[in-house]
């Protein structure tokens, strides 16, 4: 991969701008331009840096480079049975690897199994000096540089280009089933405690508008007694399938409907909360996912009311879309955490040149 010529020449550029002083904004197909801070500097498209490596299905391990389409990726697990159970928001068909892991987003099964960094096994990057670094591996076995490789996911590019990218994948579940409840949101949320201290087969949740909808993964038999055990309406796979597609991609009504909102003023917010918090009475517009544990609410509310809600229920919120994001769209960070940002990112960016701006606007 070191003589690479995609590669070379993003080395190149780097190197240029470090020695210019001129910020880059790193890019592959631009899904997520919306997400994060203001969008600053000359963009660094890396989709020419595309392919998959390597992918040994035997292993449960993919290596892929950051510019790889990710609907490519996970056409290529598909032939094999196999997904990347976190299910990374598309948000379009331009999405790449690289994106996904910078942004490290999850979908509706992130609370059953886990977020993108749990299943990042080792990767490359060029740091803010265009020198090549390799962390962790392509087997779970290996943990040399692990935290260094998972520390890449969520950073928003401000550390480095991710260069290449191994993922532990696993195979789909033989058995699936939705099941639809008509319910209040602290029905639901009591209900959801309850079902999750279980030994039952969930796998993703969505309570708006007084419906809770909630989907059932794994063997066969085990989704069939827990379809039997919680009760419900039973919804059609040619439905179902679709719905939990929405979701994960943000195209569903709730989404649909937040965004005319949004472009009437309003703002989108997801805020993280304990799971088995108390309903946030600020707003009706709200969609509750991963257990009670991400809740989305669109409304004209200050930030600093939002903010103060989260914090006070031992969570934090993040402007998803709308609103003024020049004053950072993420959670501030507590003094300890702060300080191991700047640390970070001078020890792997120290001329500030990657995506200022973009995770908090001081860096």
């Amino acid at each position: 991969m070191a003589g690479d010529a995609a590669l070379q020449a993003i080395v190149e550029r780097i190197r240029a701008a470090r020695a210019d002083r001129i910020p880059l904004q790193l890019r592959g197909g631009g899904s997520k331009d919306f997400h994060g801070g203001p969008l600053v500097g000359e963009v660094l498209d890396l989709r020419p840096l595309a392919g998959i490596s390597r992918h040994e299905p035997t292993e449960l391990v993919v290596t892929a480079r950051a510019g790889t389409p990710l609907a490519e990726l996970e056409a290529a697990l598909a032939a094999h049975g196999q997904w990347l159970p976190f299910e990374p928001p598309r948000f379009g068909p331009g999405g790449t690897v690289g994106g996904m892991v910078a942004a490290g987003l999850a979908g509706p099964a992130r609370a059953s199994a886990g977020g993108v960094r749990d299943y990042v096994l080792g990767a490359s990057m060029l740091d803010g000096r265009g020198e090549l670094l390799g962390f962790g591996g392509q087997v779970m076995k290996n943990v040399a540089g692990y935290d260094i490789s998972r520390l890449l996911a969520g950073s928003m590019g401000i550390l480095g280009v991710v260069c290449e990218v191994s993922l532990k994948v696993m195979p789909r579940p033989p058995g699936s089933a939705t099941l639809r409840f008509e319910m209040d949101e602290a029905t639901a949320l009591r209900r959801l405690a309850e079902w999750g201290g279980q030994p039952l087969p969930l796998s993703a949740s969505a309570w708006w508008n007084g419906t809770l909808v909630l989907r059932l993964a794994g063997a066969l038999a085990a989704v069939e007694a827990a379809q039997r055990q919680l009760g419900g309406d039973v919804v059609d796979p040619a439905l179902a399938a679709p719905f939990w597609d929405g979701l994960r991609d943000q195209s569903d009504e709730f989404f649909a409907t937040a965004a005319r909102a949004v472009a009437g003023g309003a703002s989108l917010w997801r805020v993280a909360l304990p799971p088995t918090a108390p309903p946030l009475k600020l707003t009706d517009q709200q969609l509750v996912e991963w257990g009670g544990a991400q809740r989305w609410l669109c409304c004209a509310l200050p930030p600093a009311t939002l903010r103060d809600a989260a914090a006070s229920l031992g969570g934090h919120a993040t402007l998803w879309r709308g609103g003024d994001r020049a004053a950072g769209v993420f959670a501030p960070l507590a003094p300890a955490l702060a300080r191991i940002h700047r640390e970070l990112k001078r020890a792997f960016d120290p001329d500030g040149i990657f995506n200022p701006g973009r995770l908090v606007p001081e860096l």
